[in-house]
């Protein structure tokens, strides 16, 4: 017969007390944070992507640091395994997901989060890039101009390039049977907005990225828009 067990049968007082005692410490426990130092780092950034997102001086408007502290981590740029069916050098958006992907050799692709349009006003289908320019100017269309006057209106004849410009520094304009669809792939001013549905149709992609894909494809770059099966019209005309 063990110690513990003599002491139980001799003593039941003494072992209630114990078993009180550990009970107490581990409710005492559970209002301590168990989090450790390696789970507290994983909150930051990794210092790999803060100089991915740093600052670019050397730009016509030189652009701060991009602040990806409120951006979730899987819509920072990264390589990753894609099995798509098409070529190496298209790019693909998967609007439902908030991804794209700039399709690689052996299956692999650079993927890039974005911020795609509003309920109603996506859309899908295959295009290529008819045109890019930096530090572009930016016209709201009329159908931007009628959805919030007071915000569009003072811009009807374009806004300058420039650090508040919503295009940003790069954009890519997308092309379909050398018609211009007014759809864009750009930058952005308002980094906390990447996966989300905000924007009047148009991608949206944090600046440093931006800066990375138009760095990557020329002109004519095929361009394949992945219908969101809940909200996607592949019939209706842009709205921006």
């Amino acid at each position: 017969m063990s110690r513990f067990r003599l002491l139980s049968r001799q003593n039941p007082s003494m072992h209630l007390a114990v078993i009180s005692i550990t009970l107490l410490a581990l409710t005492l426990a559970g209002c301590v944070s168990t989090q450790t130092p390696q789970d507290a780092d994983l909150k930051a950034p990794h210092p790999t992507y803060v100089a991915m997102y740093g600052p670019q001086p050397d730009e016509k408007f030189p652009l701060p640091a991009t602040d990806i502290s409120t951006v979730d981590p899987q819509f920072l740029r990264r390589e990753v395994a894609y099995d798509s069916p098409e070529r190496p050098g298209t790019i693909v958006v998967d609007t439902a997901n908030r991804h794209l992907y700039l399709v690689r050799e052996n299956g692999r692709a650079i993927r890039y989060g974005i911020g795609v349009g509003a309920e109603g006003m996506k859309w899908a289908g295959r295009a290529q890039v008819g045109r890019k320019a930096a530090w572009p100017r930016w016209t709201p269309t009329a159908a931007m101009i009628k959805r919030d006057p007071k915000r569009n209106r003072p811009w009807a004849n374009g806004m300058p390039a420039g650090p508040s410009n919503p295009l940003g520094p790069r954009a890519l304009y997308l092309f379909q049977d050398g018609r211009d669809t007014l759809y864009r792939i750009h930058g952005t001013t308002e980094p906390d907005t990447i996966g989300e549905a905000v924007s009047s149709g148009c991608i949206r992609m944090l600046n440093p990225d931006i800066l990375d894909l138009y760095s990557r494809v020329p002109v004519g770059t095929p361009v394949v828009v992945l219908p969101d099966m809940r909200t996607a019209d592949t019939g209706m005309e842009p709205s921006t």
